[in-house]
């Protein structure tokens, strides 16, 4: 199987799809799998294959307009074979892997991300330098949505290999003008609204799922809520079309990454039963924040990007009355300008009760999450969502919108699920200040009764968030692209 994606932590990550990328491989190969990751040539990434090399490399010419392009074999961490697409013109810059260092995105991206689709379906076909092939090409986000259709249209591949979409945020389209079709060698058949046509747009993304042979995203309420507008993003049509191969698949946790048991990045190490030992962890967040360390007040911790997506406007609109509960508040993230420099205005204002880390730092992040009594999780939509999961395997009940990923793993705190030894946190439904507010009211009235508290920690520590269950799912949808794969040839 290849799995083609444009990030993979730790080498390169802008958001949860790197998680993926670089747990999801590793995870099918413990199931057997024969999996192969794809990734695009970044410094980072090229470095990585140079220390990992095990190939000869291999040069193709994949888009004629592009040159020759070199593919590189090496092995990535946990012993997951990788080939590099290596073309220093598209991918060895400084920036992001979409966007330079002032948040532009490269104009050069239709190249950067076609030319990635487009070796993700050579390697399948008659055409691969390589013995191998693989049965499946399982692509992720509009970055490699074309392989589905290059595959679709190339009848010399064609009933070969089965292809999987992954949609890990369908906000995120691949949009660029019409004139791609035809610079990216696609048929302009294609183009039309019955295929990667999307309001006057080549779209990649609808590319993928349009013609790939099963679709998943990242877990069960978000592939419900594609299919509705606002958040099927003006495809939710096609997803209900489709929604017989749509799947929700949740995304997993690394657990040897996030493990408070293990992680050497905390002050003190613990488990479900040496949860007492988690106070020498807030003690010195709130110490290494500059907050006032005081143990009895909950520390409700945040990491997130500010961006509209994740509520923490919602967040910002009632930090005065959260603190006045009384509790202290903790933030670690960057993105707009203006919520960055609101959370700024109020760390400088209650300099004792809110601390402010703007920027990305893993090792805050491990300790934010040991450290907090809660966890603030205000999103207007989330696909999957990530550190809700961490919350609870470090025992810091996360307080969450009802949307998407966060709703399938995280259980309201009511007396039922008290009572069912089910309850890991606190679920809210209005994307509002006073539903955010209300709900983190619930969670610090529940922080003083310690068995109630202890209970909340207890149980989210021994829910299963582990790859292994994905990839067991994911399998069983391999299976199914394979079949229908077969029965379009």
């Amino acid at each position: 199987m290849l799995f083609a994606a444009a990030e993979c932590a730790p080498l390169v990550k802008a958001g949860g799809l790197g998680d993926v990328a670089g747990a999801l491989p590793a995870a099918l190969r413990r199931q057997g799998l024969d999996v192969r990751v794809l990734l695009p040539g970044y410094p980072a990434v090229l470095a990585a294959a140079r220390a990992g090399r095990k190939g000869e490399t291999r040069g193709v010419a994949v888009l004629p307009a592009c040159g020759v392009t070199h593919l590189v074999e090496a092995t990535l961490a946990g012993d997951v074979p990788m080939i590099v697409v290596d073309h220093p013109g598209l991918y060895d810059r400084i920036g992001g892997p979409y966007q330079d260092d002032g948040g532009t995105d490269w104009p050069d991206n239709p190249w950067r991300f076609g030319l990635l689709s487009k070796v993700a379906a050579l390697l399948a076909g008659t055409a691969s330098p390589y013995a191998w092939r693989p049965a499946i090409v399982h692509c992720n986000d509009w970055h490699t949505g074309l392989a589905p259709a290059y595959l679709r249209f190339d009848t010399a591949a064609a009933g070969r290999c089965g292809t999987v979409m992954t949609v890990h945020n369908l906000v995120h389209q691949g949009l660029f003008s019409p004139e791609w079709v035809s610079r990216l060698e696609l048929p302009s058949a294609s183009y039309a609204p019955d295929g990667l046509e999307f309001y006057g747009s080549m779209s990649f993304l609808k590319a993928g799922i349009r013609y790939a042979d099963e679709i998943t995203t990242v877990s069960p309420t978000y592939a419900r809520e594609i299919q509705s507008e606002p958040l099927g993003c003006g495809l939710d049509g096609l997803l209900r079309a489709r929604k017989g191969e749509l799947t929700g698949i949740l995304n997993g946790v690394d657990n040897a990454a996030w493990n408070p048991a293990a992680d050497k990045l905390l002050a003190r190490r613990y488990d479900a039963q040496t949860l007492e030992a988690k106070a020498a962890n807030k003690r010195e967040l709130q110490a290494g924040m500059q907050l006032a360390v005081e143990p009895k007040v909950p520390l409700l911790g945040v990491i997130s990007r500010f961006v509209p997506q994740k509520g923490l406007d919602l967040v910002a609109d009632v930090a005065t009355e959260l603190i006045a509960g009384p509790a202290q508040l903790v933030v670690l993230g960057a993105g707009d300008a203006e919520l960055e420099n609101r959370f700024r205005r109020l760390a400088t204002d209650h300099p004792r009760r809110i601390a402010v880390r703007i920027g990305f730092d893993e090792v805050l992040a491990h300790r934010i999450e040991a450290g907090s009594d809660a966890f603030l999780m205000p999103s207007r939509f989330e696909p999957c969502g990530m550190n809700q999961m961490y919350s609870q395997r470090y025992g810091t009940p996360p307080v969450v919108r009802a949307t998407g990923g966060l709703v399938d793993t995280v259980v309201d705190c009511t007396a039922e699920t008290l009572a069912a030894g089910t309850a890991t946190g606190f679920v809210f439904a209005e994307a509002s200040a006073d539903a955010l507010l209300t709900a983190v009211r619930r969670a610090t009235d529940a922080y003083l009764d310690p068995g109630v508290w202890r209970a909340l920690q207890e149980n989210g520590m021994a829910m299963d968030f582990s790859w292994d269950l994905a990839a067991r799912r994911y399998a069983d949808v391999y299976a199914a692209a394979m079949r229908a794969s077969a029965q379009n040839a």
